[in-house]
């Protein structure tokens, strides 16, 4: 029986299109063929509403797979795109990191959910919240590989010594299989010299993880969570669908699955 890739976009820094990579990465490899399970591991639930989801009408969410070992069919809801589920999300689960510290093997909980799909799906893309808690330990714990999405800031490469540190940390504690997929650079603008530079920063510690894609800066990206739509769908001939689609490429070829 073949199991899921599981992937987790992980930055514990806010703002730095982390849940509009991991929502339109899920989508195009949705549209690409590929079965995708979206797990929304963050309590504020942007990706949950991103593809569509109404919270308030949230029947079981990550939070009862987490703490109530709830079972996938009770927290899987289909989205309207093609291919595309999701685990959805509410604030509920910011109550999850106390009520996981007592809990025996705590760190394993989301791998364990995990375990139970089998062969349901070809791809789990879990969106991690903007700290290094339980619930990212989890979401580690729990994958093949992670992407880590990064403005052009240096304020972001401070923050990425300190997220490489606890990958390490769960690689060696929890899960030996665990793998940097690869450095996404969002936000870009490349008429503004800090972008170049910082991207020249990343290249000269991490050129062998970065994605050669560069997700730019657009209205289009900040417009379609509104409309409860991934980009792919909102506007697919705009230029930042066609980032999307391409870093979707590179994920795909690094995985071994194109």
């Amino acid at each position: 029986m073949s199991v899921p890739y599981v992937i987790s976009f992980a930055n514990q820094k806010g703002g730095v299109g982390k849940t509009t990579s991991c929502v339109n990465i899920a989508s195009c490899a949705a549209a690409m063929g590929q079965r995708v399970l979206l797990i929304d591991e963050d309590p504020q639930g942007n990706s949950t509403s991103g593809v569509g989801i109404t919270k308030k009408n949230i029947q079981k969410s990550v939070y009862d797979a987490l703490v109530d070992d709830a079972s996938p069919e009770e927290c899987i809801v289909k989205t309207e795109f093609d291919n595309l589920w999701v685990v959805p999300s509410n604030i509920s689960l910011a109550g999850a990191e106390f009520e996981l510290v007592d809990m025996d093997g705590r760190e394993r909980k989301l791998r364990q959910f995990i375990e139970k799909l089998g062969d349901s799906f070809d791809l789990v893309m879990i969106d991690c919240p903007p700290s290094l808690s339980m619930l990212t330990i989890n979401a580690l714990t729990a994958s093949d590989g992670v992407i880590i999405p990064m403005q052009c800031e240096y304020y972001a490469l401070e923050g990425l010594t300190q997220l490489m540190l606890t990958i390490r940390n769960v690689k060696k504690l929890y899960n030996h299989d665990l793998s940097i997929l690869g450095i996404l650079v969002t936000m870009y603008n490349g008429r503004l010299n800090l972008s170049t530079q910082v991207l020249d920063e990343i290249k000269k510690y991490y050129a062998d993880k970065l994605f050669s894609t560069t997700i730019p800066r657009a209205v289009k990206l900040s417009e379609a969570p509104g409309f409860g739509t991934p980009i792919n769908y909102h506007d697919k001939y705009s230029k930042a669908c066609q980032s999307y689609v391409s870093a979707t490429e590179e994920v795909l070829s690094r995985i071994g699955i194109v």
